[in-house]
């Protein structure tokens, strides 16, 4: 635990949850809108990461985040460059499930209090918004700062550029002083997402703003307002946390949360459990440029348009075609009298909207996910701790997978009930465990492992371990798998 005497530390907070399903079939629910890559090859929480650590004073980053995300994270920080390695020590709160962004702040507002103290300023940033100006987001961040030592709970409203009903809005009144300058604008009322008429009158207005999602506040501050006014909940995520305190990994700087006390916790947002009932709260509005990435619309206006209004990424061919979005992965896309139309192609599904209905792309998934389609929530390609697999094929007692492994990195020590595989290396070197053997692989080697043998797979070398696997058995679920001794620390039985 850090020095309860370095008060005043700030700390970044980063949610990271959510199935982002706006933004389906890039983002699914096993690889979210955060780790989506952006046209300039960043991910959305990879740009989060390097702006939580640009303002002064950041003593550390907190991201609360999905059990099942943690490594991809962890990654995704990695490739942040000189950032990652800024010096600056990376926590995280492992939520086993969803429960809104009141559970995950309150939590991470006990964390804070308990590693740094009290009077440590949390600054909590969504992991999927895109700001490009961290100048202005620094000097943003550096009033509402001095609003939270006095003891206000802050937010950053945005200044309207439409009459967006997409988006929650804030009221601001008269304006507060930090010292001896004016540091942001007292709120007077949340306002939750309006139609269009309301929206239109609150952009005449220019008393409202964007609601941004961005706080700023004492983990103490924070703490005590949600005893007042909302002392259930208070009472849940303290029961919650002591029930926590057991799970801390020191070396790691990561805590799990526990799914039998997680699951009490209620379902609801910070705005509507705090911040809309608490008596100090303050509006600080936004210099820096924003935007949510809340749509497809979103993510084409990041890509130049041509003579004809077209956007494209990827491989495409056009004829008269118009004012349109084309994103292609893997295959070329052909496209003829298209007009206002947002073509998005990956490996295992396409969607085809009308730019004006994406904001209905969430109903989409909820029908794939009644009937039954695995791309509602799944890639053809999984991340893991180690590496990814590809599902190339699959078929009636066979499945075909591209397995790639990172330097250094190695699955688990496992069995399976039910499949045989066999390996071949196509690329790298391969450090195999099968049965009692254990062999060393180059490219076009392989090796068979019949369904019942412990094997592991590792890299032991500087390049990437690329190898095809098939399988063949009569069930080869993801599920069927025994791990007896696993480097990342998941779920293991006793080895006999």
């Amino acid at each position: 635990m850090t020095d309860r005497n370095a008060v005043n530390d700030l700390i970044p907070v980063i949610l990271s949850g959510g199935a982002g399903t706006r933004l389906w079939p890039i983002s699914r629910e096993s690889s979210p809108k955060p780790f989506i890559k952006l046209p300039d090859g960043q991910s959305l929480i990879e740009k989060t990461y390097e702006r939580a650590l640009s303002p002064l004073g950041v003593a550390e980053v907190l991201t609360v985040t999905n059990r099942d995300y943690y490594f991809r994270c962890k990654d995704e920080y990695q490739l942040a460059g000189e950032a990652a390695s800024s010096g600056v020590p990376a926590g995280f709160l492992l939520e086993p499930l969803g429960r809104n962004t009141a559970p995950a702040i309150a939590l991470a507002a006990l964390y804070v209090r308990w590693q740094h103290g009290p009077d440590a300023v949390m600054l909590v940033l969504p992991s999927d918004h895109l700001i490009a100006d961290l100048a202005g987001f620094s000097e943003n961040v550096a009033q509402a700062a001095a609003l939270a030592n006095a003891g206000w709970l802050v937010t950053f409203g945005i200044r309207p550029t439409a009459p967006e009903t997409g988006f929650g809005y804030l009221q601001a009144g008269e304006a507060i002083t930090a010292g001896d300058s004016t540091a942001g604008l007292k709120a007077l009322r949340f306002v939750e997402k309006p139609d269009l008429a309301t929206a239109r009158a609150y952009v005449a207005d220019g008393s409202y703003y964007w609601n941004g999602g961005m706080f700023c506040f004492t983990a103490g501050a924070f703490l005590d307002a949600l005893a007042k006014v909302a002392p259930e909940l208070s009472q849940a995520v303290n029961a919650c946390w002591d029930a926590s305190r057991g799970g801390w990994d020191a070396e790691r700087r990561l805590m799990e949360l526990p799914l039998a006390a997680f699951s009490t916790l209620p379902d609801i947002s910070v705005d509507y459990a705090v911040m809309e009932k608490a008596e100090r709260v303050a509006i600080v509005p936004a210099r820096f440029d924003w935007n949510d990435i809340g749509s497809w619309n979103s993510i084409a206006e990041l890509i130049p348009a041509d003579a004809q209004g077209n956007r494209i990424e990827g491989d495409a061919v056009t004829h008269n075609v118009t004012n349109t979005y084309l994103h292609s992965e893997t295959r070329v896309i052909g496209a003829i009298g298209l007009n206002d139309l947002m073509v998005i192609d990956t490996p295992d599904a396409l969607l085809v909207a009308h730019r004006d209905q994406v904001q209905d792309i969430k109903l989409l998934v909820t029908q794939l996910k009644a009937r039954g389609f695995e791309a509602a929530t799944q890639h053809r390609t999984a991340s893991r701790p180690w590496g990814t697999y590809t599902v190339i094929e699959e078929g009636q007692r066979f499945k075909i997978k591209r397995i790639e492994v990172k330097p250094g990195a190695a699955l688990s020590l496992q069995m399976h009930h039910h499949r045989a595989e066999h390996w071949i290396v196509v690329g790298g070197t391969a450090r195999v465990i099968n049965g009692d053997q254990e062999l060393l692989l180059q490219t076009n080697q392989s090796t068979f492992i019949p369904a019942g043998h412990k094997h592991r797979l590792e890299n032991p070398g500087v390049l990437p371990l690329v190898l095809i696997e098939v399988q063949s058995g009569d069930y080869l679920g993801e599920d069927d798998i025994v791990r007896f001794e696993d480097i990342y620390r998941r779920v293991v039985v006793a080895s006999t």
